[in-house]
């Protein structure tokens, strides 16, 4: 009955052909392939997916899953060797950009070669350059951006800033002006623009000029999470002069388990039926996020000092600073043995009672939606912080890279679901008696629990925005008309 809303009997008539392009990396496949289910199951349109794969293993079995529905086809890119194009140790932005630019040649044949034209195409962020491969087809063009509304602002108000601001931005003096929207404060800048002479900046900032040039943006937020923030985008007194593309928010699009529990994790289940309600700390840092050696000593030493049970996903500690090491090859790394080394002494002995330790990957959304799991310590990706929003669990702030630092400011200042640490994780490290302060106020304080509540309220307005007649409901159905 759904698809009614979308497709009149005439237009049913007329084959509707969705093409979806996908930059590598868990963060930006899943809100893809999540779209990619919408749009095929309410639309009644035939969805292809172009993914440019990673090395992670990860990656792989959330591929290999989503097939199974056949509900869309997936294609795989062959991936560009870049080596020559970028140094070993560029930025992961820097990195994706490329990728996507040196892949448009071969999804553009690709395209060409597809049995059934395509009527419409959605490229993710990182794919911004091969929007004009719509103009061949003559039809509309679409970029998906997997994250809030605040983020957009800033990446189309960029390119005004680059203009104004004649420093590096990161030593200005006052917060930065977003028409209509929350200021940016200089700790909360995105990785991109912490350096202006660094490539990933001016890809950023070419992303900002060509971003607009679509048809229209869709975001994976709803109306009633930024309210404020939608309406100053549409505000042509404000943004139109730079934007003019009509934004669509289709959120939250959260990954939505479609297979068993897998056998070997049995056990973490079992273990969690056996807890109280609301009383696990679930502790991740993406399918990027790395701690060094020292950060993982603060952290297993704060949990302890809070005698709080957890489930801690770990992976090998990184050496310097990077801390978005694992981002193309999570999954890969899943060796007990060699993590517990990395640990303090004693530590596994403690935590044999009080929590489990998973190496690498967990599934994470299982893991959310279980009754005894009250809190989740996350780095604050955009897919993570939804997966913990429409599970009705509140937050403890870790960001570490990317918009990870405006993700907390939006929850923990605005939205008013999350704790943060004093100590910027991305500049120095958290001690553990930080750790066990901010683990005890969400899990055992008052304040914790109006967290709680509140979360809960967002979860059921996320649910609301796509039930019928909600606002992403709507805003998907009004995209495909």
């Amino acid at each position: 009955m759904l698809a009614l809303v979308f497709v009149s009997d005439m237009e049913s008539k007329l084959e509707t052909h969705v093409v979806l392009l996908s930059s590598p990396g868990l963060g930006h496949l899943t809100p893809v392939l999540e779209l990619a289910k919408r749009l095929a199951t309410l639309s009644n349109s035939k969805v292809t997916i172009f993914v440019v794969p990673s090395l992670s293993a990860a990656e792989s079995l959330v591929i290999q899953s989503f097939m199974s529905l056949n509900l869309c086809r997936i294609i795989l890119l062959p991936p560009p060797d870049i080596s020559h194009l970028v140094h070993a140790d560029a930025a992961v932005v820097t990195r994706i950009v490329v990728i996507m630019r040196e892949i448009k040649p071969a999804f553009s044949s690709a395209v060409s070669a597809l049995s059934v034209p395509p009527t419409l195409l959605i490229v993710d962020l990182f794919g911004y350059e091969s929007m004009d491969i719509a103009d061949q087809f003559k039809i509309p063009k679409f970029v998906y951006i997997p994250s809030h509304a605040w983020f957009l602002a800033l990446t189309l108000y960029l390119p005004v800033l680059d203009e104004v601001v004649k420093g590096e931005y990161v030593d200005e003096k006052d917060a930065l002006f977003i028409p209509g929207c929350r200021p940016l404060q200089l700790e909360d800048v995105v990785d991109p623009m912490l350096c202006r002479s660094d490539q990933q900046y001016l890809e950023y900032l070419n992303m900002g000029i060509k971003i607009p040039m679509a048809d229209g943006i869709l975001l994976n937020t709803w109306e009633e999470l930024e309210p404020a923030t939608l309406e100053a985008l549409r505000d042509d007194k404000l943004w139109g002069g730079i934007s003019k593309a009509p934004i669509y928010p289709v959120g939250p699009m959260v990954t939505t388990p479609n297979r068993p529990i897998d056998s070997n994790k049995s056990e973490m289940f079992h273990w969690l039926d056996k807890q109280l309600s609301e009383s696990v700390l679930y502790i991740s840092f993406g399918s990027g996020g790395i701690l060094t050696k020292e950060e993982m000593r603060e952290l297993a030493l704060g949990l302890e000092l809070s005698q709080q049970r957890f489930i801690w996903v770990v992976r090998t500690p990184v050496v310097g600073k990077s801390c978005h090491g694992s981002f193309f090859t999570v999954g890969n790394d899943c060796n007990d043995e060699r993590l517990a080394g990395y640990l303090p002494e004693g530590f596994l002995g403690w935590s044999n009672n009080m929590g489990l330790i998973i190496s690498d990957w967990a599934p994470q959304v299982e893991i959310l939606r279980h009754q005894s799991v009250g809190g989740f310590l996350s780095h604050y990706g955009w897919n993570s912080t939804l997966e913990s929003i429409t599970h009705g669990v509140p937050l403890i702030a870790w960001p570490l890279y990317a918009e990870q630092r405006m993700n907390a400011t939006l929850l923990v200042e605005e939205l008013k679901i999350a704790v943060r640490s004093k100590t910027l994780p991305s500049k120095e490290i958290v001690e553990r008696e930080e750790i066990k302060l901010m683990v005890k106020r969400l899990m055992d304080d008052e304040e914790g629990h109006a967290m709680r509540a509140r979360v809960k309220q967002l979860k059921l307005s996320g649910e609301k925005a796509w039930n019928h007649n909600g606002s992403s409901f709507k805003a998907l159905a009004q995209l495909m008309r």
